[in-house]
């Protein structure tokens, strides 16, 4: 998520790939006021994405059926934490990170519900530039 040149003084802008019904005819690019991080939320500077199978699935409307559109597609990615929500312990500003699809599932074993709410999924994904 890098800065948009194009911005409005005051408000930071990202350009993200929103799907907006299923099939990659509903693939598109679009532009969005930028994120701010959740109390337990990291924003980061996306450096790297992987399209992987579940992607394609989800394209076609074979992995979730009831998706909510728009939404941002993919959950691989690496970047760097820009900022930090204010209950974050674990990571700061300036860390290098990857992404963890079952992001309800820190560590452990685990359980049914970890999967449920995945990024590019139920939850925003990664393709997005600020």
């Amino acid at each position: 998520m890098y800065p948009n040149k194009e911005q409005s003084i005051g408000e930071e802008r990202m350009k993200a790939w929103e799907l907006n019904g299923f099939g990659l005819e509903y693939l598109n690019v679009a532009e969005k006021p930028a994120p701010k991080p959740a109390a337990n939320e990291l924003l980061v500077r996306v450096s790297a994405v992987s399209l992987n199978y579940r992607d394609k699935l989800l394209y076609d409307g074979l992995h979730n059926a009831d998706l909510s559109f728009p939404m941002i597609p993919v959950a691989d990615a690496a970047g760097e934490v820009v900022e930090v929500g204010r209950d974050v312990t674990r990571f700061r500003a300036g860390d290098r990170i990857i992404t963890h699809y079952a992001t309800r599932w820190l560590d452990g074993e685990g359980h049914v519900d970890d999967s449920l709410h995945t990024l590019g999924n139920t939850i925003s994904g990664a393709l997005a530039t600020m």
